[in-house]
C-alpha cells in the first residue's frame, strides 16, 4: 500500500510539472530606495507560489511567477505590465507598490480586462478609477490598507490618544506623497486642526534642515509623515542634530528597513499603521515567519507588511482561479467579486472579502495595527493591539 501510494504521488507531480503554467506577473521595485518594499513583497508571493506548487498547484497546474522591476518609475510601471500581458500573456497580476506606478499601470490590466490584486501600494484612488458607470467591471483589487484608513490612524494616534493639536506635515513630492498629504489634512480638518506647516520634499533629498526650522518655529508639537525610508531616516536624524525630540507618527513605511537601519537611534519611538507585525501571534504567522527564514536565510524581514500582503495576495488568487475553474480574465474576477472559499492567510482570514462594489480587503482600522520602532525593530504600540492579533 506503502510502494503503491509513493506511485500515485509521483504520478501526481509528473502530471502537474507536465501541465502548461498559470503564469502570473508580478511586478514591484526589486532596486532602489522602494527596493525593501518590493524585494519583501516578491518574497512572500515566492513562498506562497511554492507551497501551491507543493500541494499540486491550482486546476492541475504550476504557478509560474513572470517578474519584472519597475525601479519604482511611473514609465517603467506602465511598460513592464504591457510587456507582461503582450509578450509574456499573463493570466493575473500581482504587485505593484508605488502609488504612481499603479496608477499609470494598472490602466493596462483594466483595458485587457484581466485582474490585478494590488500587494502593496496604498493611494485611496488605486482602486477607484474604474468603477461604474463610466466602466461596468473593475478589474483592480487591493490586499494592502489604503491612505484614507491610514491617515486616520495617523491623526488618531497623534490628536485623540496624544491629544497634540499643532501638527507638522512632511511629505514627498511622488503621488503617493502628495495624495498622502491630502488624505492627512482631511483627517486634521474633520477635528478642527490644520497644520502649523506643510513641508514637501524630493525623492533622495538628503538635508531636512530647512523644513525642519520651519516646523519648529511654527511650534509643531509631532510631525506626521508621508514618504519612504530613506527620507524619512533624513528628518529623524535632522531633528536629532537640532536636538528636538517630537513625535514622529505617518504612514506604513516608518516601518522600512532602510528608515530604521538609516536612522538607527533616531528611529526609536516612531509609529505607523501595520497590517503586520513580525511575532508569532497565531499558528499561522508563525509558519510564515517560519517559511521566510527557511526561503531568505534569514529571520529579518525587511517590510513585514510587504512580504505578508504579497503572500496573502496570491493565496486569494489561486482560491479565484480554482472557484472560477478557468484562466479567463472574466471568471476570474467575478470568482474574486464572489469568493466563497474560506482564505485563511498571514494578514486574516479572508470571508468573502471582495464585492462588485467592494475592491478592498481592508475596510476597517480595526484591521490595522499600530507598530512602533523599539530596539531597531517594529513592535505593537499598544499590548490591546498584540491581544487582538493573537485573537483574545
Amino acid at each position: 500500500m506503502r510502494r503503491l501510494i509513493l506511485v500515485l504521488l509521483c504520478l501526481l507531480a509528473l502530471s502537474v510539472h507536465a501541465a502548461p503554467p498559470l503564469r502570473i506577473g508580478v511586478s514591484g521595485p526589486f532596486t532602489g530606495g522602494s527596493s525593501p518594499m518590493g524585494i519583501s513583497m516578491r518574497e512572500g508571493i515566492r513562498i506562497a507560489a511554492a507551497e501551491i506548487n507543493a500541494g499540486g498547484g491550482v486546476l492541475g497546474r504550476p504557478i509560474e511567477l513572470v517578474e519584472r522591476d519597475d525601479e519604482a518609475r511611473n514609465e517603467r510601471g506602465a511598460q513592464v505590465v504591457q510587456e507582461l500581458i503582450e509578450k509574456e500573456h499573463v493570466i493575473a497580476g500581482l504587485g505593484i507598490v508605488n502609488t504612481g506606478v499603479a496608477l499609470a499601470s494598472q490602466r493596462a490590466y483594466q483595458h485587457a480586462r484581466i485582474p490585478v490584486i494590488t500587494s502593496v501600494a496604498t493611494g485611496s484612488v488605486i482602486t477607484k478609477q474604474f468603477v461604474p458607470p463610466q466602466y461596468p467591471d473593475n478589474f483592480v483589487f487591493r490586499i494592502s490598507a489604503n491612505d484614507t484608513l491610514q491617515a486616520a490612524m495617523i491623526v488618531m494616534e497623534a490628536v485623540d490618544r496624544r491629544g497634540l493639536k499643532r501638527v507638522s506635515i512632511f511629505h514627498d513630492a511622488t503621488n503617493y506623497g502628495q495624495l498622502g498629504r491630502e488624505d492627512l489634512e482631511r483627517a486634521l480638518a474633520a477635528r478642527g486642526v490644520h497644520p502649523v506647516t506643510v513641508e514637501r520634499f524630493q525623492i533622495r533629498e538628503s538635508d531636512m534642515t530647512t523644513q525642519l526650522r520651519r516646523a519648529h518655529e511654527a511650534g509643531a508639537e509631532a510631525i506626521l509623515t508621508y514618504g519612504i525610508g530613506p527620507e524619512l531616516a533624513q528628518i529623524a536624524n535632522g531633528m536629532a542634530r537640532m536636538n528636538w525630540r517630537m513625535p514622529l507618527i505617518g504612514s506604513w513605511t516608518l516601518a522600512m528597513s532602510n528608515f530604521i537601519d538609516n536612522a538607527g537611534p533616531n528611529a526609536e519611538g516612531a509609529r505607523m499603521p501595520q497590517t503586520f507585525i513580525a511575532e508569532p501571534t497565531t499558528p499561522r504567522r508563525r509558519a510564515f515567519l517560519d517559511a521566510w527564514k527557511k526561503s531568505s536565510g534569514s529571520a529579518r524581514i525587511p517590510v513585514p507588511p510587504a512580504a505578508a500582503q504579497g503572500y496573502d495576495s496570491l493565496l486569494l488568487l489561486a482560491a479565484a482561479i480554482r472557484q472560477a475553474g478557468s484562466t479567463e480574465g472574466d471568471r476570474i474576477r467575478e470568482a474574486l467579486e464572489e469568493l466563497r472559499e474560506k482564505v485563511e492567510g498571514v494578514i486574516m482570514t479572508y470571508h468573502q472579502p471582495f464585492s462588485k462594489d467592494n475592491h478592498e480587503t481592508i475596510t476597517s482600522v480595526h484591521d490595522v495595527f499600530m507598530g512602533e520602532v523599539r530596539d531597531g525593530k517594529v513592535v505593537f504600540a499598544y499590548d490591546e493591539d498584540r491581544r487582538r492579533a493573537s485573537g483574545k
